[in-house]
């Protein structure tokens, strides 16, 4: 009898012992990546002057939430060089602290080096605010620019206070010359600088870019500035669907017509790959004593688009835009190769603190309503620990009914 009912109870403890691993496997993987080990994955670097100093009577803002599952995939939690399996490392003199390669196309994250580790965007940030500016302001709107717009801290186009410029010739100014002046003339028009800087933190958080939160409309230093080469590489892959977007990226030269009493004014490209990179299609320069030199841009070849964003780089030994090429180059010759993607940009934004249902951009450019899966399990009157609770009971009465039944048999 005795061994009866130990087979029972064995059979019936390995049984719960299987169904409760195989329950609570899920919610151990959805814990699994550790991202907090990485430098800087919470916050950049301490600055190295007094830019990001809150203003009297304020608090710097606290650092953003890093989300519990990587965005991108598994392998964008890693903190050094991410290269698909059996490839050959990128090429020597690289002086990015991270840095990220992806597919225009595809979204396909061809190699990266700490992809979410937290930079200042400098300069960079303008793509955002250029993401703004074509989905709210009509091309052909006419802006006045105010005095405190032409009295920016430059680099500036060198707008005339009371000149009047469409949309579209002040996005020339932003993006091919990094115009501060142009910046703080788009923010006055979206509401002012603080309306600005929430319009674009509210575009960088629904395209699923997490670990963004600009400061300033310009990219000057502020405090709370941050950003990593993941994010602006979604938010650059985003702004290339943009048709005014990747035209004013791509033109070499610009004139802004004469205005206020002023003569016109020629604009010229920052981003010196423009004309020299076989098949570029443009990008942005970026720089501040905080972030270092930025640099984020886009090339075709053989029918292949490719971005690389680069952060917190050195112009020694080589220029940035010179590094940035090479990358474009090992970037061509791992496609080439059909390497495996190490992660994928995403619009998908993480559903760790969603509430409820969420506004989702598809990678062609279209928002969607889906209902998250935090939403989903609230509707699931059990959950996962719910059902483990009625598989445990469940299987309890059975292992009772089993050894009863052993008993009874051996007493007869």
């Amino acid at each position: 009898m005795h061994s009866a009912v130990s087979r029972s109870l064995k059979v019936f403890t390995t049984t719960l012992a299987a169904a409760l691993l195989a329950l609570s496997t899920p919610v151990l993987a959805a814990a699994a990546p550790q991202q907090g080990q990485c430098a800087n994955r919470q916050a950049p670097p301490a600055p190295v002057d007094t830019s990001e100093k809150p203003a009297p009577g304020k608090q710097a803002p606290p650092a953003l939430a890093v989300p519990d599952v990587p965005v991108g995939g598994p392998r964008m939690a890693e903190c050094g060089l991410v290269t698909p399996d059996g490839a050959l490392n990128p090429p020597d003199g690289n002086t990015a602290a991270s840095w990220v390669l992806q597919d225009l196309d595809t979204g396909a994250v061809v190699a990266a080096k700490d992809p979410h580790s937290r930079q200042r965007p400098a300069s960079l940030i303008k793509t955002l605010l250029a993401l703004v500016v074509v989905t709210q302001l009509n091309p052909q709107q006419v802006l006045v620019v105010t005095k405190e717009d032409a009295e920016q801290e430059c680099t500036c186009v060198g707008l005339v206070a009371g000149g009047q410029y469409t949309v579209d010739q002040l996005l020339h100014g932003l993006l091919m010359h990094s115009g501060n002046d142009v910046a703080h003339a788009f923010a006055t028009a979206l509401g002012g600088v603080d309306a600005a800087v929430t319009k674009m933190n509210a575009l960088a958080a629904r395209i699923g870019a997490h670990d963004t939160r600009a400061a300033t409309p310009s990219g000057l230093d502020g405090p709370g500035m941050s950003t990593s080469a993941y994010d602006l590489s979604l938010i650059f892959h985003y702004a290339m669907k943009q048709p005014e977007f990747a035209k004013v990226v791509s033109t070499k030269n610009f004139e802004i017509p004469a205005t206020g009493g002023k003569p016109a004014v020629p604009v010229y490209n920052d981003n010196k790959l423009l004309g020299v990179y076989p098949g570029f299609l443009g990008g942005k320069t970026g720089f501040t004593d905080d972030a270092r030199h930025t640099y984020v841009g886009a090339a075709q070849q053989k029918g292949k688009r490719l971005a690389v964003v680069m952060l917190r780089a050195e112009q020694k030994p080589t220029k940035v835009v010179d590094q940035a090429a090479k990358l474009l180059d090992y970037g061509f010759a791992l496609e080439a190769d059909r390497a495996v993607a190490v992660g994928q940009i995403s619009y998908q934004a993480p559903v760790a603190t969603d509430t409820g249902s969420t506004p989702t951009v598809l990678p062609d450019g279209s928002v969607s309503s889906g209902t998250s899966t935090a939403a989903a399990a609230k509707e699931d009157p059990f959950g996962v620990t719910g059902w483990i609770i009625t598989l445990v009971v469940f299987l309890v009465i059975v292992g009772a009914f089993v050894v009863g039944h052993q008993r009874k048999k051996a007493a007869n």
